[in-house]
């Protein structure tokens, strides 16, 4: 009977070695991201007075990550990130075609143009804002255009998956909103 035990226990050993027979603690997050899907939003309502001046993407172990960069004032206190069956531009409406399996529909309280509504952001491509290609993650950018002192950026991604928005006030006057996205749950 001993025996027979040794050897169950032995065999439960390698089948949890394996990764055949999990514990019964629950594993931990991927890479320790707990943020979740539901929409983010900024704590106020107020806009400023920065400027849109670019946006890019960079890739990392756990996430793909896109920064909205301003200048002329602090980051914007009002965002709002949210996933939607699909992007529908402000103003008019109008549905955006997006790559991917889940769509991001991101308002920033900030312009891209100045007072004198000269671009402060103008990609080449507005479609292909930034060049995602080889994302784990991201699929497109898209650039939406500002309305009403909101900027609208839409983004396809690989499917809905847990995201994270804060942003960063720099040196001087820059501020940056940073959107994270995992690779995976």
């Amino acid at each position: 009977m001993g025996k027979i035990l040794r050897r169950g226990a032995a065999l439960a050993a390698l089948l949890m070695m394996a990764g055949l027979l999990a514990p019964s603690a629950s594993a931990a997050p991927y890479c320790g991201i707990t943020w979740g899907s539901l929409p983010k939003a900024g704590p106020s309502h107020a806009h400023t007075s920065a400027t849109i001046n670019d946006v890019r993407a960079g890739r990392h172990d756990c996430y793909d990550r896109l920064v909205v960069d301003m200048t002329g004032g602090p980051a914007p206190e009002w965002y709002h990130v949210s996933y939607v069956s699909t992007v529908h531009q402000q103003g008019s409406g109008v549905p955006v075609p997006l790559a991917g399996g889940a769509f991001l529909d991101v308002l920033v309280g900030s312009a891209a143009h100045d007072q004198y509504y000269n671009p402060t952001y103008q990609p080449a491509n507005p479609m292909q804002a930034v060049n995602v290609a080889g994302f784990t993650t991201f699929r497109q950018v898209a650039f939406l255009g500002t309305f009403e002192g909101q900027t609208q950026f839409g983004m396809g991604v690989r499917a809905r998956l847990p995201f994270r928005v804060f942003t960063l006030t720099g040196p001087g006057s820059t501020g940056r909103l940073v959107i994270d996205v995992a690779h995976r749950w």
